[in-house]
């Protein structure tokens, strides 16, 4: 017991692992909470609330650990680092899993039929019509897609036309829509294909 209290007082675990502990406790409830954020914007009623907690916990031992040391810097500088690197990995969290919709808006001043038409047989819906930008006439394309589809339907549009304006915005729901068919490659495979 001697020994364990030693140990807390000493100066490698007041200024190396205590810091250390609450740098990973803030990057793991930040990110929590940016991953919680993004549940919350998708209307995930059972997810975001689980997170929240779990989000509150982790902070209210770290925040703990801060007021039982208020004189040591350190500490202040691994609550720091870890909300910024929990934001970051929050961040990369939520691009991976990619979740939800989006409209992406394409502006083309080229013909616009064979970008349409490479769309449509990538399986995408499209809607398109003509206007007037700001010194010539441009073709506008709007496709409602799944978040993970973004890079797909970026590439068709820099191959057909690498010089088009495109813009993507986040769609909390849709009532219908064209989407790509996944084919399942264990059944094409279970029939020969």
């Amino acid at each position: 017991m001697i020994l364990l209290n030693t140990f807390y007082d000493s100066a490698t675990f007041n200024y190396f692992l205590l810091p250390f502990f609450i740098f990973v406790a803030r990057i793991f409830d930040v990110t929590l909470g940016t991953v919680r954020i993004v549940m919350i914007s998708k209307g995930q009623k059972i997810w975001a609330p689980i997170l929240g907690f779990f989000e509150i916990l982790i902070w209210l031992l770290a925040i703990s650990r801060i007021f039982e040391n208020l004189d040591n810097w350190t500490c202040y500088l691994g609550y720091a680092l870890g909300y910024a690197t929990g934001n970051y990995f929050g961040l990369k969290i939520e691009e991976k899993l990619a979740m939800g919709i989006v409209k992406i808006q394409i502006i083309t001043i080229k013909e616009a039929s064979a970008l349409i038409n490479n769309l449509k047989h990538a399986g995408y819906g499209i809607t398109h019509h003509q206007a007037h930008g700001a010194t010539e006439n441009v073709s506008i394309i709007y496709s409602v897609i799944k978040r993970s589809e973004i890079q797909k339907v970026e590439e068709i549009v820099k191959t057909t036309n690498p010089k088009a304006f495109y813009s993507v915005e986040d769609v909390k729901s849709v009532s219908h829509g064209v989407f790509p068919v996944k084919i399942d490659k264990r059944r094409s495979w279970i029939k020969g294909k």
